[in-house]
């Protein structure tokens, strides 16, 4: 009986470890992904900045 419980025990702590693995990977991911929008955010603001500029010396009147 004492063989079936190491069993058991091994077979859970392979299964918590791969979950744990998972998840830390989804972490990894996610973190990434969050940091590439917001650097886009950053450039689109720029961009946004000196399009606006360039929208204003074309239609500016003197």
């Amino acid at each position: 009986m004492q063989k079936n419980i190491s069993y058991y025990d091994e077979i859970k702590k392979n299964l918590i470890k791969c979950e744990i693995y998972d998840k830390t990977k989804d972490f990894s991911k996610n973190r990434n992904r969050v940091i590439m929008y917001f650097e886009i955010g950053k450039l689109l603001n720029e961009a946004g900045k000196e399009y606006g500029k360039n929208i204003m010396k074309e239609h500016y009147i003197e």
